[in-house]
């Protein structure tokens, strides 16, 4: 079985790509042939400085070998090194629908919300399509708001066998429900593009402060809170604190006598413990960047030795070459 994600280095990382994609994908080095990258190319449909984007590489790179990423379990690369995948993308753009791709909530969300659209936003979903088809994918882990994609690969995937011949396998992707989609500090999906993120390596500072700024209601301490469960602190706390903690915190807010204060206290104190043992790997990490670079370098000699198979099979299919 072999396991594909990829993540995008537009900004620093945070709670939701933590949760929701890079844990799931860590804990399934241990059941298959998992390819993990580091999309570069996706970033360029909204990051547009190179400098940033260089730093921004790196900085996924650090971090996801922080958090438990394993180069012998794993192989590990950035995007723009295995350069075959956008020459798949073309061969599947042809057969795309610009239907299937008006429909893609992804692109209707950040139009509608301002964000500026171009072309590589639009059909995002066709390069997101060959980075997984590429690589013979059978398992694709990835956050609730990007299944719709994952169901766009399988529809382009079926398409092109059925014009060209059985050439793709017809990835599934696999989401877990309970941390799919990570609240932001302002209710809405936590995102860089909408800046309401909180990241797994910020200053403690700096974090701390956005948490204890997280907006609350005008309840008093002492009255009971019947919806404690949809309270934004008590949704991180559950991702961040041993379960009994946060069933303990949830109680005593359900109940009434617990601050807002105490709450967004115990909440930084749970994340700033969560991450303690990522941060000091990171900071090793950090001082042999050697290390890191010849990680990418393997990655990308292993991942271009799968795709160009499949290109040149998908190549062949389709008459060219």
């Amino acid at each position: 079985m072999r396991i594909l994600s990829g993540i995008q280095p537009s900004g620093a990382l945070h709670l939701g790509n933590y949760f929701g994609m890079m844990r799931p994908a860590i804990e399934l080095q241990e059941h298959g042939d998992a390819f993990y990258f580091i999309a570069d190319y996706h970033s360029m449909t909204s990051l547009f400085d190179a400098a940033a984007r260089r730093k921004n590489t790196l900085d996924v790179a650090l971090d996801f070998l922080a958090c438990g990423l394993d180069p012998k379990r794993s192989t590990f690369w950035v995007q723009s090194h295995v350069p075959e995948v956008t020459e798949l993308s073309w061969l599947l753009s042809t057969l795309t629908p610009m239907g299937l791709l008006e429909r893609c909530h992804s692109f209707k969300d950040k139009s509608a919300k301002g964000i500026p659209v171009n072309h590589g936003l639009f059909a995002y979903p066709v390069l997101m399509a060959a980075d997984i088809l590429l690589f013979d994918s059978n398992i694709v882990p990835v956050g609730r708001d990007q299944k719709q994609h994952v169901e766009v690969t399988r529809d382009i995937a079926a398409k092109f066998n059925e014009q060209y011949g059985q050439t793709f396998i017809i990835p599934e992707s696999q989401i877990r429900d309970e941390v799919a989609a990570v609240t932001g500090l302002d209710g809405q999906k936590m995102s860089k593009s909408y800046g309401n993120t909180i990241e797994i390596f910020g200053d403690e500072k700096a974090t701390r402060k956005k948490i204890m700024s997280i907006v609350m209601d005008s309840r008093t301490p002492a009255e009971p809170k019947p919806d404690a469960d949809k309270n934004l602190a008590i949704q991180l706390l559950k991702l961040v604190a041993p379960a009994d903690v946060s069933a303990d915190f949830e109680s005593r807010l359900r109940a009434g006598g617990l601050g807002y204060g105490d709450l967004k206290k115990a909440l930084f104190e749970h994340y700033w413990q969560h991450f303690a043992e990522a941060r000091a790997r990171r900071a090793e990490l950090e001082k042999n960047l050697d290390h890191v670079h010849g990680v990418l370098r393997q990655g990308a000699e292993k991942a271009r030795a799968v795709a160009d198979k499949v290109l040149t099979r998908a190549k062949q299919a389709s008459g060219l070459g």
